[in-house]
């Protein structure tokens, strides 16, 4: 078995922290972030989730190895076991009636829209990524901009349709978000442990990020929108669904990925680095349980901890025992439960054949 990329594991637990802050962070009487630097939680931790759900596809699926034939076919069948495991888990925290838009449901529809590209070379998985970057949210923008009527092509369809509702509306539309998914399908590809990659990937993300968010704020001065469908296109804030917020975020979600891929594998602070991020590194790998287990502890405690805060108390409790009880559990039990639970109900991992020779 591959040993665990300890630097994929905190990245994932900084999206589940980052989450949290979403969720439970203060906001001042001006409905702005208390800190303002607040701010960074905005839309970019769940983008980060969801490339980070593409490398792991990859990884679950072969790895730097491409699957085919028997592999490609099981891989398929793991990916749509999880996603099911994944939409009833969501389906379930939605039921409890929390504020919070729960992700979940999304990320399942999206595994099984980026199920048929796990066969595809890591090269043209990031085209397509970049293709779906430009389709995706110009096609949402299309189908959900109002007419000369006031009214959007699918807003009728859209109310009555569940399923069409989790691929083209709220906050995480399956339509847009299966580039970000797409481009952590081709990242997972890679050799993460390469300082090479950690380069190419630290750079890739800087220029994505000046590219979406500075393109997004040009745009947005310069051009003067004529319709709500050139408004939307040259947005680049959080939750815009638009390309150049996609851009922005997988900017610096690659960036950060880098950045931990390198601390975590360089021999001069690895092992420091390791010890230091070890409560980050268990979070993310059991962040199924804490993500799931957070939406519950917001139902139990009442919606005012999201709506009407008065301090960051409430999330500062949630974040240190979610890294005290993630780092313990890991330590003295091991795999997080619903996780265990993912592995006991879905497609386990492919065994090749064993071939044995006839005297």
């Amino acid at each position: 078995m591959n040993q665990r990329i300890v630097g994929v594991d905190i990245a994932r637990g900084l999206a589940v922290v980052g989450m949290f802050v979403a969720h439970l962070g203060h906001s001042g009487p001006d409905g702005l972030h208390s800190p303002s630097w607040f701010v960074v939680a905005d839309g970019r931790p769940s983008a980060m989730f969801a490339i980070l759900a593409g490398v792991s596809i990859a990884l679950f699926t072969g790895g730097r190895t491409v699957p085919r034939g028997p592999a490609l076919a099981h891989g398929w069948l793991r990916i749509a076991t999880r996603a099911g495991v994944v939409l009833v888990i969501g389906l379930l925290l939605e039921l409890l009636g929390t504020p919070v838009a729960v992700i979940l449901p999304s990320y399942a529809v999206t595994f099984l829209l980026v199920a048929p590209f796990i066969g595809l070379r890591p090269w043209l998985v990031g085209v397509l990524a970049a293709v779906a970057a430009v389709v995706g949210p110009t096609l949402l923008a299309l189908l959900l901009s109002a007419g000369a009527d006031g009214t959007a092509p699918v807003e009728t369809a859209l109310e009555a349709n569940y399923l069409l509702g989790l691929v083209l509306t709220g906050y995480y539309p399956a339509l847009v978000w299966i580039a970000y998914m797409l481009l952590g399908l081709c990242v997972g590809r890679l050799d993460l442990r390469s300082p090479t990659v950690q380069g190419f990937l630290g750079v890739t993300g800087v220029g994505l990020a000046v590219v979406g968010y500075g393109g997004g704020s040009y745009l947005q001065q310069t051009v003067v929108p004529h319709s709500e469908l050139t408004a939307q296109l040259v947005r680049s804030d959080p939750h815009s669904d638009a390309t150049l917020e996609l851009l922005g975020n997988a900017g610096v979600t690659l960036a950060v990925l880098a950045v931990l891929l390198a601390v975590t594998t360089l021999p001069p602070v690895a092992k420091v680095a390791r010890l230091v991020l070890q409560p980050l590194a268990a979070t993310g790998a059991m962040a199924l349980s804490a993500y799931s287990v957070h939406i519950v502890a917001i139902a139990i405690l009442g919606n005012d901890v999201v709506w009407f805060t008065e301090s960051n108390a409430v999330l500062g409790w949630f974040v240190v025992v979610t890294l005290v009880v993630c780092t313990l559990w890991m330590r003295f039990v091991g795999r997080g439960p619903l996780e265990w639970l993912m592995r006991r109900l879905t497609v386990g991992r492919y065994e090749p054949p064993v071939v044995t020779a006839h005297a």
